[in-house]
């Protein structure tokens, strides 16, 4: 079968197009699944782009991919799977540390050991393959009617972790959330503002895009106000994780951005914040922005060094005297998916066709080794059905 992974070479790693051996079943809550695509995303970008993958021990490559939608092929005797469903899989595998009590209980994207493999990431072959096996543990049904956007599970998933996160959070108050402001507008930033709108709540998307592009015109879409950073920065926006890219960084006080000076000149006090750009600075311009009791969630994590001054102290007192709440979301859990699948069947329902138009640019196996992420519109997907 092809695969798409990533191999050490004489000096760095590289990805490319390889022939492998199908996999087969072995045990009897094995699954096969046929795969029909497979999302890529910030994670998918430093693999590809900056040769950014730990390989499984012992092995000189690794497929890559985590955001799989496939079908079912064939299901062992004790899987309570059945052949032609529509799934998808986790990403994160426990770790073998017998102290990890995250990872004993089936919560492993709490891993505490930091030992976890994760599938097309961290030491696991991925799914950017024409088939994979896994045990019917991590496999997710997904009903037939959302297999044109099925492979968004993944990605919103990360979304509704932060949403049951702050369920639970804010039991501790008498909390009646209005607005959310978040940051970035990528395939991340897209599915925030989307999951907010379905929560009913004024919705306001702060991003580098161009307030023509078609970051902009899916935000609008829904019911979310879009803004344009670009005339409120200065100087080159670094990279992100996941987004359009983040506000440019200057040191030269302690707010670089302009994001507060933009919130306080339109009157925006969110009760919630999506930090969704990949740049890190936003996260912490944005704590003095909530209202108090209010949220923010950091969705993602980027490498580098970036460096900004910020004025702690007063961040401190926002914190601790208006009982602000800082989380964080990079993995997910089964019933995260789950969750995400009923979120995306929502949103269909209300904006029909939006997610269809989120996934811009469709791909074959063979131009993700020398894709340029920049060209990407907002979302990337490789078909593997050859339509």
């Amino acid at each position: 079968m092809k695969a798409v992974v990533i191999r050490n070479g004489a000096d760095r790693q590289y990805v490319t197009v390889a022939e492998l051996s199908k996999p087969q079943p072995i045990r009897p809550d094995d699954v096969l699944i046929r795969v029909l695509a497979v999302g890529l995303d910030g994670t998918d970008r430093e693999i590809v782009q900056d040769r950014y993958g730990v390989l499984p021990k012992g092995s000189e490559q690794m497929i890559i991919g985590h955001e799989l939608l496939g079908t079912v092929e064939q299901a062992g005797p004790e899987s309570d799977l059945s052949p032609g469903e529509l799934v998808t899989v986790l990403v994160r595998r426990p770790c073998g540390d017998a102290t990890c009590t995250a990872c004993r209980h089936g919560q492993q994207d709490y891993c505490q050991s930091g030992t976890y493999t994760e599938r097309g990431i961290r030491g696991a072959d991925g799914f950017l393959c024409e088939y994979v096996v896994e045990r019917s543990r991590y496999v997710v049904p997904i009903p037939a009617d959302s297999v044109s956007y099925g492979v968004l599970v993944e990605p919103q998933s990360i979304v509704e972790k932060v949403c049951s996160q702050i369920a639970i959070i804010q039991q501790r108050v008498r909390w009646e959330p209005k607005t959310a402001l978040i940051t970035g507008s990528g395939p991340l930033g897209v599915l925030t503002a989307l999951t907010c709108r379905t929560m009913g709540l004024d919705t306001h998307v702060w991003s580098l895009s161009a307030k023509d592009s078609i970051n902009a015109r899916l935000i609008r879409r829904c019911g979310s106000f879009y803004h344009e950073a670009g005339t409120a920065v200065t100087g080159e926006a670094d990279a992100d994780a996941d987004s359009d890219a983040g506000a440019a960084v200057q040191t030269d006080r302690p707010f670089a951005s302009g994001l507060d000076e933009f919130a306080a000149s339109r009157g925006i006090r969110p009760d919630m914040i999506w930090e969704c750009s990949g740049h890190t600075p936003l996260a912490f311009e944005s704590m003095k922005l909530l209202n108090p009791n209010g949220v923010l969630a950091i969705l993602g994590v980027t490498s580098g060094s970036r460096r900004l001054d910020i004025p702690i102290d007063l961040l401190n007192q926002e914190m601790v005297l208006k009982n602000k709440c800082v989380i964080g979301s990079v993995n997910a859990s089964r019933a995260d998916f789950e969750n995400g699948i009923r979120r995306l069947q929502e949103m269909e329902r209300m904006f029909p066709g939006l997610l269809g138009e989120l996934m811009t640019d469709r791909l074959t196996m063979e131009q993700v080794p020398g894709l340029d992420f920049s060209d990407v519109a907002v979302k990337a997907v490789v078909d593997l059905t050859g339509r």
